[in-house]
């Protein structure tokens, strides 16, 4: 048996922030980066002026850091889907938090801010007096990509669903 046309998925997008840097690659930069914190220490340990080469360790200690928080932040996502009668928005946060909100799709609306300089700035969905920002993380070559599909997708959607 075919599913309900109603229930037909025009839309669907796992959206994830972007990393440049692998896990591999990460371990690379840290050791490269340790390498070279040590080396540069090594010769303010053996004139003994310890605390320079304590500060180098403590440099390699927080670009460590700030690579994991970065890490852990990138599993967030955001998850949307389309039907002919019903837009779904699901933000996951790092952290595992989920928030949920639910649109009909013949009333809402996607808004766009766009700058002049630097494209498109801000993604949201608009309905009946409730705005809730998508794709945040994105770049905005990214949102644009994103915005385009959605838009067709939610254009199909107001039509309503096709028994036919």
């Amino acid at each position: 048996m075919a599913d309900h046309p109603a229930d037909r998925e025009l839309f669907h997008a796992r959206l994830r922030p972007h990393r440049s840097l692998s896990p591999r690659s990460f371990r690379r930069l840290m050791v490269f980066f340790g390498g070279a914190s040590f080396l540069v220490g090594l010769p303010f340990l053996l004139l003994g002026a310890w605390p320079i080469f304590g500060f180098m360790g403590l440099d390699a200690l927080l670009l460590y850091w700030a690579f994991r928080a970065n890490f852990r932040d990138a599993q967030a996502y955001e998850d949307v889907r389309l039907t002919p009668l019903e837009l779904q928005l699901a933000k996951v946060s790092a952290r595992g938090v989920r928030a949920e909100w639910r649109f009909a799709p013949a009333f809402v609306r996607l808004e766009q801010d766009i700058h002049a300089e630097f494209g498109l700035q801000r993604l949201s969905l608009v309905s009946r007096g409730r705005r809730v920002d998508v794709a945040s993380f994105l770049g905005a070559e990214e949102k644009e990509r994103f915005a385009d599909a959605f838009s067709r997708a939610l254009a199909e959607a107001r039509q309503g669903p096709r028994f036919t």
